[in-house]
């Protein structure tokens, strides 16, 4: 899996550096994040609920920061195990531009490996999860950083993105609403 991205963030460069290197605001930005704690120099060990499809695991990982050029870029290397859902790994390379003094723009390129379960739901549900989970990531980090109040921010936030993912859900037509059903029965058989 590939995924490239780019956001503009209504803060200065040092303060999104400071921001990303910041684990109490990693934890409140992580959708489904239980912990964040450093685990010796770049490193953190982290704790995480998911779901992607019909899967859903608790994730347990660590992540790594690597070729670092503060404040500028790092790459942050990845990987976690969910039991019997699966694994994840893979690589992240981000880059901030200054656009300013109070703004800054984020890039990033991210590829990953996943196996077991997840793995088997396919590519397109995993793509999408991710997809979603990064989107839901910049909503609340971006609330956290422009001091918007945390969680009530991020409630506000991820209310607006179902409320535009239910509206493109209706737009896409019936087949789709028929798949979301079989879906929904499927699940509550197992």
């Amino acid at each position: 899996m590939e995924l490239t991205e780019s956001y503009t963030l209504p803060i200065s460069q040092q303060r999104t550096w400071e921001a990303l290197n910041d684990t109490a605001v990693l934890r409140a930005s992580i959708p489904g994040c239980e912990s964040i704690e450093a685990d010796g120099e770049n490193a953190f060990a982290l704790s995480m609920s998911a779901s992607v499809g019909p899967v859903k695991a608790r994730f347990k990982g660590r992540m790594l920061l690597t070729d670092i050029d503060a404040p500028q870029t790092y790459t942050i290397v990845f990987e976690g195990q969910g039991g019997v859902a699966g694994f994840g790994k893979g690589s992240a390379r981000v880059v901030l531009e200054s656009e300013g003094a109070e703004a800054t723009k984020l890039t990033y390129t991210a590829s990953a490996q996943v196996g077991g379960k997840l793995a088997q739901i396919g590519s397109r549900l995993v793509d999408g999860a991710a997809r979603k989970l990064a989107g839901e990531f910049f909503k609340r980090f971006i609330a956290q950083v422009s001091g918007g109040g945390g969680d009530a921010a991020a409630e506000t936030a991820a209310a607006a993105d179902t409320a535009s993912n239910d509206d493109a859900d209706a737009a896409s037509g019936d087949d789709q609403t028929k798949r979301k059903k079989s879906w929904t029965a499927w699940i509550s058989k197992s």
